[in-house]
């Protein structure tokens, strides 16, 4: 995970009553950055690994794994057995915020939202509503318009869940969710079945849509001076959706290929600027996949291919050596240019 983001709204205030300057606040959140994080509220243990692979395990069984097995209860019994796994999980939850745990209560109140779509399609099927030909195998096993509902419908279970209780980890389903409702919702309007191209760039725009809403989250949460991370998820949803999308896309033409190892490069320095790696890895494998593009297709068999890669290697370094001595003077002007990039309240 990132970073946790310092407490900025003290320094503000002390900007604004005339105890300190604007340069000294500035000062003082660099040094907060470079000052690493007690281990208690940074590390992620054993512990948070067996949370989280026991909460995905359960969620995954109810979305991804789940199959027509529970078909030979009926709509309804799928609805009631959707609302008991909902009432104990919500039991877990307050049973382990009382217990002062906070990481499996949240957990456990996602699992309750990620039960959404299966309770949903249970009523639909109960009341006749859904087509006997599409039986509901999981979230993943097809898309089409007669699923806006459950989607719309955990789209809600997750805002009223979020304002509940600030769990970050609640932004995972709202993504997801998002997600798919933009390809059904697409494909409605279209007509017909997408192909995996048309597919491709949707999703790519809605990456990108993702990853401004993030930006957007980031910023309110520091104003609101909220713990956690809770623009983590959109921005993995939001990278993950446009990087697959831009990759998805093919062409034969040598400068669109271009154009993707430049949009790649940027990503990777979008990361270091955001402090988020989840741009810079992706943006690093698409970079290198141009670059092995390069390598095996336009300059095969070519002996200063790999002189002139090596000598700009080189020159990467150089430029990362330069930015190490210059890092908080240039980006403390690129905050100030930049208002996204603005931390303060």
């Amino acid at each position: 995970m990132d970073k946790p983001i310092p407490p900025r709204r003290p320094l503000q205030q002390g900007v604004q009553a005339g105890i300190i300057t604007e340069q000294q606040a500035q000062a003082l959140e660099a040094l907060w950055q470079q000052t690493p994080e007690p281990a208690a509220s940074s590390r992620f243990d054993l512990t948070h690994l067996l949370y989280y692979l026991g909460a995905l395990m359960a969620i995954g069984a109810m979305t991804v794994f789940m199959e027509l097995g529970w078909e030979r209860f009926g709509g309804f019994g799928v609805l009631g057995l959707a609302l008991l796994y909902g009432v104990i999980g919500l039991g877990l939850q307050r049973q382990w915020e009382a217990r002062g745990l906070p990481v499996p209560a949240g957990l456990a109140l996602v699992f309750v939202v990620c039960l959404t779509p299966l309770a949903v399609y249970g009523l639909l099927q109960g009341l006749g509503w859904w087509p006997e030909s599409q039986p509901f195998r999981g979230l993943f096993h097809r898309i089409a318009p007669h699923w806006l509902a459950l989607e719309l419908a955990t789209l809600l279970a997750a805002v009223l869940a979020l304002t509940w209780r600030r769990v970050p980890f609640l932004t995972f389903p709202l993504a997801l969710s998002l997600w798919f409702l933009s390809l059904d919702v697409a494909e409605l309007i279209y007509g017909a079945p997408l192909d995996w191209a048309a597919r491709g760039r949707i999703t790519m725009v809605v990456g990108a849509l993702m990853i401004l809403a993030g930006l957007y989250v980031e910023r309110r949460q520091r104003q609101l001076a909220l713990e956690g991370d809770f623009a983590f998820w959109i921005f993995l949803f939001g990278v993950v959706a446009f990087w697959g999308g831009l990759t998805s896309q093919e062409s034969d033409s040598e400068w669109d290929k271009a154009l993707y190892g430049a949009i790649n490069l940027g990503m990777m320095l979008l990361g270091v600027l955001l402090g988020r790696r989840v741009f810079t890895l992706f943006g690093a494998l698409g970079f290198f996949g141009y670059l092995g593009h390069l390598a095996w297709d336009l300059f095969r068999d070519s002996w200063w291919f790999p002189v002139v890669l090596t000598a700009l290697g080189a020159l990467v370094i150089g430029l990362g050596v330069l930015w190490q001595r210059h890092q908080d003077r240039w980006q403390a002007a690129l905050r100030r240019r930049l208002p996204w990039m603005d931390r303060t309240p």
